[in-house]
């Protein structure tokens, strides 16, 4: 009752009673059992599929909405499901007015609002009194009104209903075999040969031909019937098999019920429908099976009034559960919470859909109304056949998929059955019109993107996770563990986002890193890691990282960053980041340059703990072979629609791998500096060389076909050009600072009888060597200064730490190579090329 007998009224319906003895006579015997086989193929394939999926879980209200949105995730089960509710509506007003139809034919008194005819077809006749389209749609919402009470009292109601109307059609088909077992010929009317063999073979082969609207053959008609034209006008006949789906929420045992009810259902009718071509094709001549559209009450044995009986409650039953399940999908639907448009169809737990079901009436009453639904019920086949595309694919990448979680109770199914499946409901939608087949997809595209954009994200383990997690694993094997190629190389950033000093509560990572690290990428492609670092215990705050983490995931996503959050609980910021450093990613997705702020603000705020900590993480970069990004000015750095003009200077004075070079050229695909030029500063030895250099640079810069001016600067002339005033000041302030802080290190050491020592460690200071380093440093200074003040961002080599000197004093040469410099980016590469000069 919860399946077999919904889905038997659905698919047994007025094409049976009215068509199909035409198809015969048109198609042939042959070519009708194979029409019969093809679309009924189509259903079997689909119910397979259905089988498999319903079987592999609890299922909730929903259906095949359920099903395919849970294998094919949200945006696509929305988009069928919602298709799939407005073909079931449209489709209740089709079988109503079938019904109605059909009754004021057999009972033309009934009409209320009648129409005088003269003239058919462009010839005059004798007038004739006949209902009108009024009477077809007065009858039409009554009907419709009538069916809606029925819906409104439930499930139970509708259970005790269904046989009321499947019992007079079963009877129908009984009287319609036992007249043509009984015919004979010339009985009981003209074109009646009995069950003959002449008549078989007469009628084994086709005879595709014009005829006129109401399909009688006319040489002149505008019709030509041909194979693919029937399968369009004969697969309706064959849908359906959803009606006992539709109503999940309501069956006891979603599992055994399904599989069985649905099955036997599509055997059941397919089996009757090949036994029909046989014995329609026997029993009469073809002038005779295509002229009487009612054949069928023509031979029916022993009351043919009985056939119109059928075919009014065929359609009916076909109507009721079409107004029952349509509701249903749309609760649940609108259950899953995302379309907030839907919240008004929501329904409670074992509640009937009754916002739902009004909705459902409104469409039918407005479909009735219409009168002619001619031009929309092929979209409606269209959305029946984009459902069972829908399933079939669901079945086929799931068991393709095979995850360990599918394990389905329906064991006769195979991937390779649900593909062809799924093709042949796109074949048969392109055989039937591929106009509307055009037009549903489109609508059903423009959903899918309306439920992308304003629908609400769920995650519902659907297929398409589990084949992006299988397609990851895979090409990560693939990538193995060996470096890749230059041409492959894709900056993977790992951005620091605890900052040197305070962020508001809300913001967990400094705004403009995440405007960095977008610089980083070429048209958005690549993969960023946020990492923030909690000084604690891991078991005493695990919640906070869990919480950190979040609101960092949520922060990504709202700057727009194609990224991950990390969060690590560490006894201190060096420990943690040691951590990162060696663990962090999977063999060639490691990151492979981090990304940090420059701690600007350690000497205003006194933070005597950051040197120790700034150096030790350049160290381990640098152990780790990791290539390393320092950021100062990034409170200036520009957002997407701050537009840059100016240079882009490179001061190239270290081997990178041309890692400086191809980043000045990804922030040259970025719109806030794509008006910018690079300029590339190198520095040679004696002036003699410059020339040669600038040629040699020239030449490499135009095989990594990369534009930029090369300035040369020699040795001799810088040792010649005078400082900048203000980087004098600096220079003579860091000088003060180091012999102040030397002079603490030497009284520490005699007082307390030990080495020098800094940072919790033996130190060797060579005074001449710090002063080597802090005059080249000014001098690296004051180059910039002289050539790039007004520079849209400066890139820079970034120097390492010199071994057994004071974290103290590599801070004051980083300030003073800094100094006054409003947006710069100090770059060290790593011991591999990123760049190539060969195709």
């Amino acid at each position: 009752m919860g399946v077999f007998v919904p889905c038997l009224q659905n698919i047994m319906g007025i094409i049976y009673y009215i068509r199909f003895s035409w198809i015969v006579g048109m198609a042939g015997i042959g070519e009708s059992l194979l029409l019969v086989a093809f679309c009924g193929s189509c259903t079997f394939l689909t119910t397979i599929s259905l089988s498999a999926i319903a079987t592999n879980g609890a299922m909730k209200g929903g259906g095949p909405y359920y099903l395919i949105g849970r294998a094919l995730g949200p945006e696509v089960g929305v988009s069928i499901g919602l298709c799939f509710f407005l073909g079931n509506a449209v489709a209740g007003a089709m079988y109503v007015l079938g019904a109605v139809e059909t009754f004021l034919d057999a009972v033309p008194a009934a009409g209320i609002l009648r129409e005088t005819v003269t003239r058919v077809n462009g010839t005059d006749i004798a007038p004739i009194t006949r209902p009108s389209l009024h009477d077809l749609q007065i009858y039409g919402i009554v009907v419709t009104i009538l069916l809606c009470f029925i819906v409104f009292g439930g499930v139970k109601i509708i259970n005790r209903v269904a046989p009321a109307f499947l019992v007079p059609v079963v009877f129908s088909l009984v009287c319609i075999f036992s007249g043509i077992l009984l015919a004979r010929n010339g009985r009981p009317a003209a074109g009646i040969t009995g069950l003959s063999s002449e008549s078989f073979k007469d009628n084994w082969g086709p005879a595709y031909q014009r005829t006129s609207n109401a399909g009688i053959p006319d040489p002149n008609g505008k019709i030509y019937w041909s194979f693919n034209a029937l399968v369009g006008l004969f697969f309706p006949a064959v849908t359906g098999i959803m009606a006992g789906s539709n109503r999940s929420a309501s069956l006891k045992d979603t599992q055994r019920s399904i599989p069985i009810g649905t099955l036997a259902a599509t055997l059941t009718t397919s089996a009757l429908y090949l036994v029909s071509v046989l014995f329609f094709g026997s029993v009469a001549t073809r002038d005779k099976l295509l002229t009487d559209r009612l054949l069928t009450a023509s031979i029916a044995w022993p009351f043919p009034a009985i056939v119109y009986v059928g075919i009014i409650l065929s359609t009916l039953g076909a109507a009721l559960q079409s107004l029952t399940g349509a509701p249903r999908l749309l609760a649940a639907i609108a259950n899953d919470d995302i379309l907030p448009v839907l919240n008004y169809f929501k329904v409670v737990d074992g509640g009937e859909p009754h916002v739902a079901t009004f909705f459902t009436a409104f469409i039918c009453i407005g479909c009735v109304v219409i009168g002619n639904l001619d031009l929309i019920s092929p979209t409606i086949t269209m959305f029946y056949l984009l459902c069972y595309a829908g399933v079939n694919l669901s079945c086929f990448l799931l068991d393709l998929l095979d995850a360990p979680s599918w394990r389905p109770r329906w064991k006769f199914h195979h991937w390779s059955l649900s593909l062809v499946g799924a093709l042949l409901c796109i074949v048969i939608m392109f055989l039937i019109s591929w106009t509307f087949t055009v037009v549903s997809l489109a609508l059903a595209s423009l959903i899918y993107y309306y439920v992308s954009i304003k629908g609400k994200a769920g995650d519902w383990g659907d297929g398409f996770k589990s084949a992006y997690f299988q397609l990851a694993l895979r090409s990560l094997r693939s990538l193995g563990a060996s470096q890749v190629h230059p041409k492959n190389w894709y900056p993977i950033p790992l951005i620091f986002c605890r900052p040197w000093g305070k962020l508001p509560e809300n913001v967990p990572c400094h705004p403009k890193l995440a405007d960095f690290a977008n610089c980083m990428k070429k048209k958005g492609r690549g993969m960023s890691i946020f990492i923030s670092i909690i000084d604690g215990d891991y078991h005493e705050r695990v919640e906070d990282a869990k919480a950190a983490c979040k609101q960092l995931s949520t922060y990504i996503d709202y700057k727009q960053c194609e990224g991950v959050a990390e969060i690590v609980v560490a006894p201190n910021m060096s420990e943690g980041f040691r951590g990162i450093v060696q663990t962090m990613g999977l063999g060639n997705l490691k990151p492979n340059i981090i990304v940090m702020r420059y701690p600007e603000i350690w000497r205003r705020e006194n933070l005597i703990e950051i040197p120790a900590t700034f150096v030790g993480i350049i160290n381990d970069c640098i152990v780790a072979n990791k290539a390393v990004v320092i950021v100062k000015g990034l409170d200036e750095w520009p957002n997407e629609y701050q537009r840059q003009y100016g240079t882009i200077d490179l001061y190239w004075i270290v081997r990178d791998g041309g890692l400086m070079l191809l980043l000045s050229q990804l922030l040259l695909t970025k719109d806030s500096f794509e008006g910018c030029k690079i300029q590339v500063f190198c520095i040679a030895e004696e002036d003699s060389d410059a020339e040669g250099l600038k040629a040699d640079v020239k030449k490499f810069l135009y095989d990594l076909r990369m534009q930029a001016e090369v300035i040369v600067i020699s040795m001799k002339s810088w040792e010649g050009q005078g400082e900048q005033q203000e980087s004098i000041e600096a220079f003579s302030a860091a000088q003060g600072r180091i012999a102040s802080y030397l002079g603490e290190m030497k009284e520490r050491a005699e007082r307390d009888k030990t080495p020098l020592m800094a940072d919790g460690k033996p130190v060797v200071v060579n005074e001449q060597q710090v002063e080597k380093f802090l005059y080249t440093t000014l001098k690296l200074n004051s180059t910039i200064l002289k050539y790039s003040r007004m520079a849209a961002v400066v890139f820079v080599s970034l120097p390492p730490p010199p071994a057994n000197h004071p974290a103290f004093f590599y801070m004051e040469y980083m300030d003073l190579l800094v100094e006054n410099v409003p947006r710069l980016l100090i770059v060290r590469g790593y011991r591999r090329d990123v760049v190539t000069l060969f195709t």
